[in-house]
């Protein structure tokens, strides 16, 4: 699933007209990355959640992008307004399998590799969530979570990392008693994701691991200016942190 339901408020002007995951990033739209990226190793069935100017996202890239399979759920049609991330998901959840990997469409990580054995980890390890963290930005320096000795993610640590945004989950995260919204949530309920992470961290399940390949939160004209400013790459599948 990518989220691509956000307003994008420090981003404006810029995404007055255009919905920040279409702003382009080194010639292609900053979410075209990740789904690239994402078919390249084998994940072609891709949910894309969106809000503002959402109707940009689905007439850009239509239900076939590439290798793409896209299925959208359009938040700001279906109820006036994007649901948060775990509204979201969980409004997304039955076009979900039991498995699935999450990231945000705002996020420009061009090395990294979405992998059928970080997978395949994941599903022997039994834990609801793993997480990728990365070094601290400058704009972020506290940190979100940290990493025990044994791969553990922990709401409190000596050294906190931020979160990527890129995790895979399992959908038990999103059902009782992490979360008590009905699967589709029918009612639009709006509901963050960290609540719902720091209560299954307290029991030991979410794991983590940092990533130290390029990584940037594509959050002000300034970020995406200087991510623009360097030379152009190819998508390519470097080392996912495993």
């Amino acid at each position: 699933m990518i989220l691509a339901a956000g307003r994008g408020e420090r981003m404006r002007p810029l995404t007055d007209e255009r919905p920040k995951p279409l702003l382009e990033v080194q010639g292609k739209p900053l979410m075209q990355w990740p789904m690239e990226a994402l078919a390249a190793s084998g994940f072609a069935q891709l949910v894309v959640n969106t809000d503002w100017l959402g109707e940009q996202i689905a007439t850009r890239f239509g239900p076939r992008h590439g290798a793409c399979n896209i299925v959208y759920s359009h938040e700001g049609r279906d109820f006036g307004g994007a649901l948060e991330t775990a509204g979201g998901i969980v409004r997304a959840l039955p076009l979900l399998g039991d498995v699935f990997w999450v990231l945000a469409g705002d996020v420009f990580a061009p090395d990294f590799a979405f992998s059928q054995a970080a997978v395949d980890d994941f599903v022997g390890g039994g834990r609801l969530a793993h997480l990728w963290l990365v070094p601290n930005p400058p704009h972020h320096p506290r940190g979100d979570f940290g990493i025990s000795p044994d791969g553990l993610a922990l709401n409190d640590a000596p050294a906190k990392h931020t979160f990527s945004t890129i995790g895979l989950y399992r959908a038990a995260l999103f059902a009782p008693p992490y979360c008590d919204i009905p699967a589709g949530n029918p009612g639009g309920v709006r509901a963050p994701l960290a609540p719902l992470l720091r209560a299954a961290m307290a029991d030991g399940l979410v794991s983590a691991e940092l990533y130290q390949g390029a990584w940037t939160d594509v959050g002000t004209p300034e970020r995406l200016a200087a991510l623009n400013a360097e030379k152009r790459r190819p998508a390519r599948g470097g080392p996912g942190g495993r």
